[in-house]
């Protein structure tokens, strides 16, 4: 939708919004996910009705009966995207139509309602603008935005939901991982898998994330940051992290990355980064690679940068892998050249400081 189209959302201002002034000491140090803007967007889905009562409306506590669908069988997706504030004041979403799509693909994989892409960007585009004052200033953080689905038809039966709920809130943020870590480190997960062929793996849904916390536990044991999941066919070949996609660099220059094929989730910015590194003449493959491999290449110098990637976190190096009966450390332990040149590009042209080339910028103001 262009910004000369007029919004399908009716806006109902916020009675008694946050003042400017606590506003101001929020956004100083917002940390990730625990301080939320003003207002939310709402549609809802009926069968036989379709999307109707689109609105953008004061954030507040949603009203379910303790036989909501979505309390007992997990009929739920969502997204992850930013806006980022640009030098002249202004502000963009980055690639929100790859967004659009993945919502739809996770929505059809969990049988739950198609809501258009249009109307999707719709919603992002005009929540953006009226929180506008919520995102913080480009070095200081980005405005996090969460769309999600939830099935809302109070029945205890397992079937598709007739009713939907679709919403969209937003939470200005800083860095995802603690401050001043040069890198971050993982556990190799032996216990648990992630996602299995035929599973719900390439979907976004909450049900994958949940699972994946034993794993998370696991590590923070361990004193490890995040898991790294192994196939769950041949417990061999790397997959991803509980909410990151992830990166291998070799000493010739060359990148690779697991290939996707049903049990990862296709990240935007893993997309991105692709195609950025392509952009800058390096070579990258999408081939699996076994966890033995990575061990091997990492102790004899040919595998000499490793990094994580998702919305939230953007890029993260990787400097330490650790399981049952391995201990390696990934190059010197810190964020190699490759890894910060490759983060360095995209940011720039997220925040409006190098040019858009592939067109990824959505300007909203």
């Amino acid at each position: 939708m262009s910004s000369e189209q007029k919004s399908q959302l009716a806006h109902q201002p916020h009675p008694n919004p946050v003042s400017a002034e606590q506003r101001a000491t929020f956004l100083e140090n917002p940390g990730f996910g625990r301080i939320f803007s003003d207002h939310m967007a709402t549609i809802r889905y009926t069968e036989g009705k379709g999307w109707h009562d689109a609105k953008i409306e004061a954030r507040t506590p949603f009203s379910l009966d303790p036989a909501t669908l979505v309390l007992h069988y997990a009929q739920e997706i969502f997204e992850g995207m930013k806006a980022y504030r640009l030098p002249d004041g202004g502000a963009t979403l980055f690639r929100p139509d790859a967004n659009a799509r993945r919502f739809r693909n996770s929505a059809k994989r969990l049988a739950m309602a198609d809501l258009p892409e249009e109307l999707f960007i719709d919603s992002v585009r005009e929540l953006v603008k009226i929180d506008r004052d919520w995102i913080p200033e480009a070095d200081k953080g980005s405005l996090y935005l969460r769309p999600f689905m939830i099935a809302n038809e109070a029945v205890l039966g397992v079937k598709p939901s007739a009713e939907y709920l679709y919403c969209v809130v937003a939470s200005p943020v800083g860095g995802y991982f603690k401050a001043g870590a040069a890198s971050v480190s993982l556990w190799v997960s032996d216990l648990y898998t992630r996602a299995a062929p035929g599973g719900t793996g390439d979907a976004k849904c909450g049900g994958n994330y949940a699972a994946s916390l034993p794993a998370l536990a696991e590590a923070q044991q361990h004193g490890c940051d995040q898991a790294v999941f192994l196939d769950a066919v041949e417990r061999k070949w790397i997959e991803e992290l509980g909410g990151m996609n992830i990166f291998f660099v070799f000493s010739d220059g060359s990148l690779q990355t697991p290939p996707l094929g049903g049990t990862i989730l296709p990240g935007i910015t893993r997309d991105s980064l692709i195609t950025l590194a392509r952009d800058l003449g390096m070579t990258v493959r999408e081939e699996p690679y076994s966890i033995d491999q990575w061990e091997a290449d990492a102790k004899s110098g040919k595998l000499v940068e490793s990094f994580a990637c998702g919305t939230a976190a953007v890029v993260a190096p990787i400097g330490r892998v650790r399981g049952r009966n391995r201990d390696f450390t990934i190059g010197d332990g810190g964020a190699g050249a490759v890894t910060q040149r490759l983060r360095g590009a995209l940011v720039d042209i997220q925040q409006g400081r190098a040019p858009d080339q592939h067109k990824w910028l959505d300007r909203l103001f």
